[in-house]
C-alpha cells in the first residue's frame, strides 16, 4: 500500500512497499541523490537536492531534479553535466525554453538569463518491488525574472527502473504538467526544449552513432521526427553501450521531433539528443488541466540495431 509524503521541500525519502534482502533492485538515499542499483550495479542517479557549478561559476547554473549519471549495466556513464560549454546542462532533464506566460516571454533551459528554473520541490513516494524501482517527485518551472520566485509550472516526475536483464534495463519516465498559478503555460515553437540528453564526453563524431526509426543518422537526423531514436558508441576500457529512448505513441506531437547537435560540434562532434515536441508548433498548457508525455530508455551495454530498436519500441507500445 502507497503512502504519500506532503508535498514539500523534503530531503528525506519514503520507502514503501520494501522487498526482501535478497532483491535484485534497490533504492538508496545518500549526500542528496537517489541512487538505483540492481545487483550491486549502480544503474540510476537522481538528484534531489542542489547541485553547485564549479567554483568561480556563476551559482545561477545551480540545479535540482536531474538524472546523472546514468549507466550501462557494465557500469560505464552516459551522461554529462555541467560542462564549460554548456554550465546549464544536466545529464537527463526536461526545461522548457521559450515559453509566454503572464505575457511576458521566459527561459527555463538556458540559466544564464536569470529567467527561470527547474527545482525538485518534493518526494511523493519510493516504492521498490522485485522488479523494479519506481519514484515520483514534484519539479517546479519557477519564474526568476525580476525577482518574482514565482511558480508557473508544476510537473509530477515518475521514474520506474526496472532490474537488469541481462545486458541492458528500462527506465520508464512519465511527466505530469499542469500550471502553477490560474494563468496559461504556452510553450512556444522552438529548435530545443523538452526531454535532452547531454551525454558522455567520451563521445565524438568518429567513436559514437545515431539512428533514428526514420532511417536517419548523425548528420541527418535533427529536425527530423522518429519514434525512437538509438544514441550508442565506444565506451571506456574499451566498452560499447548506449540507450534507445522511445517516445510513447499516446505523446503530444507524436512522432515527435528532434534536436541532434551537429556532426562537427565544437570540433569534435559533443553530442546532444533532444525529443523537442515543441520544436515545430506550440502547446498550451490551460489552468486545471494535466498534460502528459511518456517515455522509455533501454539502456544497454553492447549494440543495438534498428531491428531490435523497434522490436522495443513495439513492445512498449503494446503492439
Amino acid at each position: 500500500m502507497r503512502m504519500h509524503s506532503l508535498l514539500t521541500l523534503l530531503t528525506t525519502v519514503i520507502l514503501i512497499n520494501c522487498n526482501s534482502s535478497g532483491s535484485s533492485i534497490k533504492a538508496e538515499k545518500k549526500d542528496g541523490k537517489l541512487v538505483i542499483s540492481s545487483d550491486h550495479k549502480e544503474l540510476l542517479t537522481y538528484h534531489f537536492e542542489t547541485v553547485y557549478p564549479p567554483e568561480g561559476v556563476d551559482t545561477v547554473f545551480k540545479r535540482s531534479g536531474f538524472i546523472h549519471p546514468l549507466n550501462t549495466p557494465s557500469g560505464k556513464v552516459l551522461t554529462r553535466i555541467q560542462p564549460e560549454d554548456h554550465y546549464h546542462h544536466y545529464g537527463i532533464w526536461n526545461p522548457w525554453t521559450h515559453v509566454l506566460f503572464e505575457e511576458d516571454t521566459l527561459d527555463f533551459w538556458n540559466l544564464y538569463k536569470h529567467e527561470g528554473t527547474v527545482r525538485h520541490a518534493g518526494f511523493e513516494y519510493v516504492e521498490e518491488t522485485e522488479e523494479y524501482v519506481e519514484f515520483k517527485v514534484l519539479h517546479e518551472h519557477v519564474v526568476l525574472k525580476d525577482g518574482a520566485n514565482k511558480v508557473a509550472l508544476n510537473e509530477y516526475q515518475t521514474i520506474r527502473v526496472h532490474k537488469l536483464n541481462g545486458d541492458y534495463y528500462n527506465v520508464d519516465l512519465t511527466f505530469e504538467y499542469s500550471p502553477g498559478k490560474e494563468s496559461p503555460f504556452k510553450i512556444l515553437e522552438y529548435r530545443y526544449a523538452g526531454f535532452g540528453w547531454r551525454t558522455t564526453g567520451f563521445w565524438d563524431n568518429q567513436n559514437s552513432v545515431v539512428i533514428t526509426s526514420e532511417g536517419k543518422d548523425r548528420k541527418t537526423s535533427d529536425g527530423s521526427t522518429a519514434t525512437w531514436y538509438i544514441a550508442q558508441g565506444d565506451l571506456e576500457e574499451g566498452d560499447f553501450g548506449g540507450a534507445v529512448v522511445m517516445s510513447n505513441p499516446e505523446n503530444f506531437n507524436h512522432p515527435e521531433p528532434l534536436r541532434v547537435w551537429p556532426f562537427d560540434q565544437y570540433g569534435r562532434g559533443d553530442m546532444f539528443v533532444c525529443f523537442c515536441t515543441t520544436k515545430n508548433t506550440d502547446w498550451v498548457f490551460e489552468p486545471g488541466n494535466t498534460y502528459t508525455l511518456q517515455y522509455r530508455m533501454k539502456v544497454f551495454t553492447g549494440e543495438q540495431t534498428a531491428e531490435s530498436a523497434e522490436s522495443a519500441f513495439q513492445e512498449y507500445a503494446g503492439n
